[in-house]
């Protein structure tokens, strides 16, 4: 991926890739999976640095070897059978940030450019999520304010249902496109390969 300088804000942002999960749909780590060349974590660890984030971390849960985390703080949730909840409140213990952007490792279709839309529309709200033609998507952007939420959730959709027990102070973003393929499956994996 060619470098892109993006500027985004002039807080302090951290990037936070979860790549904690099982996989139990898949029977492999689907970090490892191959794409365009290397894996789908790469990508999307690619897609965190062109960002240009002023911290980066990387929430796994087992060795994955061959990936590049240069530039990345790992954290190692040890619990990753519940959910990425436990990832984000791993991943909070080392932030140093005023806003946490969340992004999937096994979601490398989403763009630099959404991640910068997010954090400019943001308008300093405490919840800020992409909305993409066809509905809301990661990535999702928190305030500092809303860490203390983020630390005490529970479960593997804990997210999603954050953001609808704040849904009036959640703020939508328009992203250009369709919600980007999250691989859980072998015909998600399928269809982002085709």
């Amino acid at each position: 991926m060619a470098a892109t300088t993006i500027v985004m804000t002039t807080e302090r942002v951290t990037g936070l890739v979860l790549a904690a999960g099982g996989s139990r749909r898949l029977g492999q780590p689907k970090q490892l999976l191959p794409y365009r060349g290397r894996t789908l974590l790469d990508h999307a660890l690619d897609v965190a640095r062109a960002c240009e984030f002023d911290q980066m971390v990387c929430a796994v849960s087992e060795e994955l070897a061959g990936v590049d985390f240069s530039g990345f703080e790992v954290v190692h949730n040890p619990r990753r059978g519940e959910g990425c909840s436990s990832s984000i409140a791993v991943a909070l213990e080392v932030v140093d940030a005023d806003v946490l952007v969340l992004l999937l490792g096994d979601q490398p279709g989403v763009r630099p450019d959404a991640v910068a839309s997010l954090l400019a529309g943001r308008g300093g709200a405490h919840f800020a999520v992409c909305h993409y033609e066809d509905g809301r998507g990661h990535p999702f952007a928190f305030g500092r304010d809303a860490f203390g939420e983020l630390a005490t959730m529970h479960g593997d959709k804990a997210v999603w249902k954050l953001l609808d027990r704040f849904a009036k102070e959640v703020v939508e973003v328009p992203v250009a496109g369709p919600v980007p393929i999250d691989v859980d499956t072998w015909a998600d994996y399928e269809a982002l390969t085709a």
